[in-house]
């Protein structure tokens, strides 16, 4: 249920429903630009919320994915996006890391790749 839309209802499931009320992530300190990958760990995280395991195959290694990427992938606002992100990094399901320094985003190949990958979304 990645779009958050309730199956046969057509209605989508409420953000507050999806982060439990919670208005800000734990212990995680994520902004749109932090990179996200899955941990080994979350190949073994059965039973989860539709949406966290939507998350965790979008982010299978070697993708990082940025969490303003997620959220629109997952048609999500960017607050509850980063509480649900915030929940699987407390339980070690995703690894997250700061965007990419200056010097490392002038390679024109990682610049091509990245522009590749917009123009597929």
């Amino acid at each position: 249920m990645p779009d958050g839309h309730e199956p046969g209802t057509g209605r989508r499931t409420r953000l507050y429903a999806l982060t439990d009320g919670r208005t800000a992530a734990p212990r995680a300190a994520l902004t749109m630009d932090t990179l996200i990958t899955a941990t080994p760990a979350a190949e073994n995280a059965g039973g989860l919320p539709s949406e966290w395991q939507a998350i965790l195959r979008m982010c299978r290694p070697p993708q990082s994915r940025a969490v303003a990427e997620i959220a629109a992938r997952m048609h999500m606002r960017l607050t509850p996006m980063t509480v649900l992100l915030g929940e699987l990094a407390d339980r070690g399901l995703i690894a997250h890391r700061p965007p990419l320094e200056a010097a490392e985003t002038s390679n024109v190949n990682l610049l091509m790749r990245i522009r590749d990958s917009l123009a597929r979304i």
